[in-house]
């Protein structure tokens, strides 16, 4: 067991814009915590893709939303290793509702999304915080959205827990400094199966186009390239802190282009 290589949480690990995390720091060298709420096969599959490339990894099936699991998975990953370098709070849900469709979301729907994606990320990083005040390069890395300042995106409730991300970065990047550095990537539309899973074929090939279109860069995101600017913000020696960096093909200049209509 190699106690010297760095090591991270990666929450939501199994699948989208955290695999592509997962994989990349495996690849500079680092042990994976790979976490999961439902997508257990997936998350398998991602473990010993990570293994093949020379990381030792523990497969943790946690709910973020409970703060009992965000402490399994902080104590676990310390005695494995005795450390924890980077944490990622990538793990998030939403439930897909037009914005104009107030009676779209109930109650419960918010309590859901605020639990997992706001509340989830306050408690993985407060159980983390004691490991990584004691790591020479400590890093939390929020996964927040652009739809946290444009209000656009899935739902309401969706982009209201972004931009609570967002704020929630700022204070804990003061709070927790020296020690720890606390940063926030804000992607636009990535191309994965989060946003594929809400429509058809068809609707999506539609939408991408429209996307691509109104981008000034002329394309959606990829996954990948989401996570090597994680990687940069997880592994940089700069005194970056506190920062919310847009990962967009500048579609965030164009945000009062019309909206999509499938």
């Amino acid at each position: 067991m190699n106690h010297l290589r760095p090591v991270a949480i990666v929450t939501g690990s199994g699948t989208g814009v955290g695999c592509a995390i997962a994989h990349k720091l495996a690849e500079s060298g680092w042990n994976l915590v790979v976490n999961y709420t439902r997508s257990s096969e997936a998350a398998r599959h991602t473990a010993e893709e990570l293994q093949g490339k020379g990381a030792e990894v523990l497969l943790v099936q946690a709910d973020i939303a409970v703060d009992a699991d965000c402490r399994k998975l902080a104590t676990e990953a310390e005695a494995k290793w005795g450390r924890i370098d980077g944490l990622v709070n990538n793990a998030g849900v939403t439930r897909f509702c037009p914005a104009a469709e107030l009676d779209g979301l109930e109650a419960d729907d918010f309590q859901r999304v605020m639990g997992v994606n706001v509340v989830g990320t306050y408690q993985m990083t407060r159980a983390c915080v004691p490991a990584l005040k004691k790591s020479d390069c400590g890093s939390v890395l929020n996964i927040s959205s652009q739809a946290g300042f444009s209000g656009l995106g899935s739902s309401i409730a969706y982009a209201a827990s972004k931009a609570a991300i967002n704020n929630m970065t700022l204070a804990l990047a003061r709070a927790l400094a020296p020690e720890i550095r606390v940063n926030a990537l804000c992607p636009g539309f990535v191309n994965t199966r989060w946003v594929k899973g809400s429509m058809d074929d068809a609707t999506y090939k539609r939408f991408q186009k429209h996307i691509n279109e109104m981008t000034p860069l002329g394309r959606m995101t990829e996954a990948e390239e989401v996570a090597e600017t994680a990687h940069f913000l997880l592994t940089t020696r700069a005194p970056i802190t506190g920062e919310l960096l847009g990962i967009d093909g500048g579609n965030h200049l164009t945000v009062n282009a019309p909206n999509f209509t499938p």
